[in-house]
């Protein structure tokens, strides 16, 4: 098993609650963090039709058979055993007794804001993270990273073909995810709205735009991105404004969770093929935003990130709030040497929230060292990963 990061807020939920929950999409190891982390409980996977079926039939007897600490591997497919879980808990609140996982977010986290309030810690694993794949910090590895994907079975066993898991992938996510979340009249239509989404990656979501090249109602491209967030194979960032009501009613940017399934999606034979395409760009920054996220999510912390967009067109790819209107400010490049004029991105971001308001501020670009961009100035170019890169700077936390 590759060590992750979580284990640790894991280790820390579990002495404090009585129930645990994992979400997280298919394939990012859920299920193996959950039977190391607690190698001698017992263990039910709901993943097994017949197991799911006689769980939504008779949900006690599950619990009547087995003792705690219990592992309740997928839960999504019995929800209504998060019911009797309340019961059990409600008389014994005695912490680490149900480790729950789950991949879709729907039902499942209703079920725990109606069942489990203030009974469960809920965690997010995302796939591995760049510190979490060994050697992967300089920039060919990165670009490994990129092009691969970050799925656990693709790097614990390298003899596996990149594309043809990818599109086994998919296909499984199709049939099994999108069929449970959704009446989908043709499975081909939503492939099809996968791969629009992923020519749309690290842009703003426009559900018109979506809705026209697909073929379907505004209403159901609104309905499918729900699908892929709750599954969590997208997340979508929302804009900063001051009235933080407004970021509600602003267009969110979207993003894919990993980087090898978005390349597959765009149809890319190799890497080689990315740096002189016209979608480089978009696929670099969204390697860096999903991996600072994957940062917070793996410390068990939610992502406090923005992007910033005015009227006038001046645009900064990600913030991040370290406290009320105070950012560390990145920006995404995929040039190796960047231009100290670059920092003139920052003023109107200033003009707007203060001097003060940018605490540090990153290129995160495609260098092997971290450099100033301009003596005095609180703005360096970064590489993602390795000594001095963007996701070991204590900024970020």
């Amino acid at each position: 098993m590759i060590p992750r990061i979580l284990s640790e807020r894991l280790a820390t939920a579990w002495k404090q609650f009585p129930v645990v929950l994992i979400t997280g999409a298919r394939q990012v190891g859920k299920t193996t963090l959950a039977r190391a982390f607690l190698p001698d409980a017992s263990y039910v996977t709901l993943d097994v039709p017949a197991q799911a079926e006689a769980a939504r039939l008779d949900p006690r007897r599950i619990f009547a058979e087995r003792s705690p600490p219990l592992i309740l591997d997928e839960v999504q497919y019995a929800p209504g055993l998060l019911r009797e879980i309340k019961l059990r808990v409600d008389g014994e609140r005695a912490p680490g007794q149900f480790l729950v996982t789950g991949s879709q977010s729907f039902e499942l986290m209703a079920g725990v804001t109606e069942s489990l309030a203030g009974r469960a810690a809920v965690l997010t694993l995302p796939a591995l993270s760049l510190q979490e794949i060994e050697g992967s910090k300089d920039l060919a590895a990165i670009d490994r990273v990129l092009w691969r994907g970050a799925w656990p079975e693709l790097w614990q066993k390298p003899q596996l073909d990149r594309a043809l898991w990818l599109g086994s992938y998919v296909a499984t996510y199709l049939e099994r995810d999108v069929r449970n979340l959704l009446n989908v009249g043709s499975l081909r239509d939503f492939d099809r709205f996968l791969r629009a989404c992923a020519l749309r990656a690290a842009q703003l979501l426009s559900y018109a735009e979506l809705a026209r090249d697909v073929g379907i109602s505004p209403n159901t491209a609104k309905s499918w991105i729900s699908v892929l967030e709750a599954s969590q194979q997208i997340f979508l960032l929302e804009p900063y404004h001051r009235q933080r009501t407004k970021r509600l009613v602003k267009s969110p940017k979207l993003y894919f969770a990993d980087t090898g399934l978005l390349t597959y999606l765009l149809g890319f034979n190799s890497m080689s093929d990315l740096p002189s395409h016209a979608l480089w760009g978009a696929v670099w920054e969204n390697l860096v935003i999903s991996e600072v996220r994957k940062h917070y999510l793996a410390h068990g912390k939610r992502p406090p990130l923005w992007f910033w967009r005015t009227a006038q067109g001046h645009e900064l790819d990600l913030l991040i709030e370290t406290a009320p209107e105070r950012f560390v400010v990145v920006e995404c490049k995929t040039a190796a040497r960047i231009e100290p004029s670059v920092a003139r991105a920052l003023r109107p971001l200033q003009a707007e929230y203060g001097e003060r308001s940018v605490v540090q501020a990153f290129i995160a670009c495609r260098t092997e060292q971290a450099y100033p961009l301009a003596e005095g100035a609180a703005i360096e170019a970064v590489p993602l990963a390795g000594r001095g890169g963007l996701l070991g700077r204590e900024e970020l936390m």
